[in-house]
C-alpha cells in the first residue's frame, strides 16, 4: 500500500491544485509561536511541537490500521505526504525570477532571490550558484527525504520530518538551533542514499570522488553533500562570471527526475522482493 500512496502523490501532485489546501503550515506555526511564549527550555518545545501532532496521527493510524486491512489508513498517508511536499515544484517558484534573468533584468531577479531565497546575490554567478543550490536541496528536503522517511517509519517519521523542517526555518534561535541538530541527524542517511541515486543518474564517477571523503562522517553537512553530489552528477562547470546561464538548472532537473525515477524503481523492486 505504501507504494499505491506514492504513486497517488505523484498523481495528485503532478495533475491536482488542491494539495495547495493542504500545503499550509500556519497551523503549527501557530502552536510554534504559543508554545514559545510559555514553555521556556528550547528542548521543551521541540518535544511537545513533535508529540502534539504526532500523537493524533498515531492514535488514528492505530485505530484504522484494524479497518479493512488498513486501507482507511491510504487518506491518511496520502494527506501528510502532500503536507510534507512543502510549497510544491521548485521550476515553479523559480519561474518569476528566470522570467526577470532572461528580460535582462538581473538586478530585479538579484532582489527577488534575496527575498524568496534569503541569500544575498552580488551578481549573476553567484545568483545563479544560489539557484543551483535552490533547485537541488529544495527538492531533497521536500521529495527524496520525504520519501525515504515515508519508506522506513510511514507518516508518522514524515510528520516528525516536516516539523523538524519548519522549525529550522521558522522557529526562534534557541528552538530554531535544536531542530536543525535533530534534523541533521535524521538526514544522514536519506542524503547518502539520495546523492547515490544522483550518481546512478549521471556522472557516477564524479560523484564517487565527492562522495568518498565524507561518505562516513557523521558531522559533514547535508546541504553541502547534496550540492556538491548534484553538480558533480550533473558534470556542471564552476559557474564562472562569464555569461553564465540558466541551462543548468534545466539540466539538474532533468538530473532530479532521472534520480526520482530511480528511487520508484528501487521501491518497486522492494515491493516485489519483500
Amino acid at each position: 500500500m505504501s507504494f499505491l500512496a506514492v504513486v497517488l502523490l505523484l498523481a495528485l501532485h503532478r495533475f491536482s491544485r488542491l494539495r495547495l489546501l493542504v500545503q499550509v503550515d500556519a497551523g503549527l506555526v501557530w502552536l510554534c509561536n504559543a508554545l514559545c511564549a510559555r514553555v521556556a527550555p528550547a528542548c521543551l518545545q521541540l518535544l511537545l511541537l513533535l508529540i502534539l501532532p504526532l500523537l493524533p496521527l498515531l492514535l488514528l493510524s492505530a485505530v484504522l490500521g484494524t479497518v479493512w486491512h488498513g486501507l482507511l489508513l491510504l487518506p491518511v498517508d496520502l494527506l501528510v505526504l502532500v503536507w510534507a511536499l512543502g510549497s510544491g515544484d521548485p521550476r515553479a517558484l523559480l519561474q518569476p525570477l528566470r522570467a526577470q534573468w532572461q528580460a535582462g533584468n538581473l538586478e530585479a531577479a538579484s532582489l527577488q532571490a534575496q527575498q524568496s531565497l534569503q541569500r544575498p546575490s552580488h551578481d549573476a554567478s553567484s545568483l545563479l550558484q544560489h539557484l543551483q543550490d535552490f533547485l537541488l536541496w529544495h527538492s531533497y528536503q521536500n521529495f527524496f527525504a520525504v520519501l525515504f522517511c515515508y519508506g522506513l517509519g510511514g507518516a508518522p517519521l514524515v510528520l516528525v520530518y516536516r516539523v523538524l523542517v519548519l522549525l529550522g526555518e521558522k522557529a526562534g534561535d534557541g528552538l530554531r538551533d535544536r531542530a536543525r541538530t535533530a534534523r541533521q541527524a535524521l538526514d544522514w542517511l536519506p542524503a547518502r542514499l539520495t546523492a547515490l541515486s544522483l550518481a546512478l543518474a549521471g556522472n557516477f564517477t564524479a560523484v564517487a570522488r565527492v562522495l568518498r571523503p565524507g561518505l562516513l562522517q557523521a558531522g559533514s553537512c547535508p546541504a553541502h553533500l547534496i550540492v556538491s553530489c548534484g553538480r558533480a552528477a550533473a558534470g556542471l562547470e564552476p559557474v564562472t562570471p562569464d555569461e553564465p546561464s540558466l541551462r543548468s538548472l534545466d539540466e539538474l532537473w532533468a538530473l532530479l527526475v532521472r534520480a526520482a525515477v530511480v528511487w520508484y524503481c528501487g521501491w518497486a523492486l522492494w515491493v516485489l522482493l519483500v
